[in-house]
């Protein structure tokens, strides 16, 4: 099974579908193993993850570690942690200055086929309303991060943790009263040997 990932990985690492389309070209950002047993599936890396070709390696990585209750040393602990965006690569600007929604190619040609190379995953936190498409239904963001119950214990849904989160956590206190608690043990459980 490894050899399989290692194959999908080294050729979505190589991939160059929407390069005409990536302001900066591509440089796919990525982290998989056959033994990880928590992923996260989040947007599409920024500026910075792309310079640095490290996922969550940003301000918006901080506040996701602080919400785990974790250390970047077992972040980053590719053995235990998976991390494969909607998008693997920055999708470039919109005009208002945020980031632009993830190459709608991308998901469809490697989430599948990632995914199912990494048969220990037991919960998949979905980190921000591209992720969140992967529960079925229409709901808004906030409503699905509030039904979180509904979904474990395979997913755990959140939002994406850019200071653009703050005032939506001002207005949503339960999202640190109740949410976070929850994820903290859901994610020890899911790492738990």
């Amino acid at each position: 099974m490894a050899s399989s990932l290692d194959s999908i990985a080294a050729e979505a690492r190589a991939c160059t579908v929407c390069a005409a389309h990536l302001p900066l070209g591509p440089r796919p950002v990525l982290r998989v193993s056959t033994t990880a047993r928590l992923l996260i599936i989040g947007q599409a890396p920024g500026t910075k993850v792309h310079e640095t070709g490290i996922p969550w390696n940003d301000p918006s990585g901080e506040r996701l570690r602080g919400w785990l209750g974790m250390d970047r040393a077992l972040f980053y602990d590719e053995s235990q942690i998976a991390i494969v965006p909607m998008g693997l690569c920055y999708p470039g600007r919109l005009p208002n200055g945020g980031d632009a929604p993830p190459r709608p190619e991308c998901a469809p040609l490697w989430q599948t086929r990632l995914l199912s190379a990494m048969p220990a995953i037991r919960l998949t936190l979905l980190v921000g309303s591209y992720a969140l498409t992967h529960l079925p239904g229409k709901a808004s963001m906030t409503e699905r991060v509030r039904g979180f119950r509904e979904h474990l214990p395979r997913y755990f849904p959140l939002p994406h943790p850019s200071w653009r989160t703050t005032a939506w956590e001002r207005k949503n206190p339960w999202f640190q009263l109740e949410v976070l608690p929850t994820l903290r043990r859901a994610v020890t459980e899911a790492l738990r040997e």
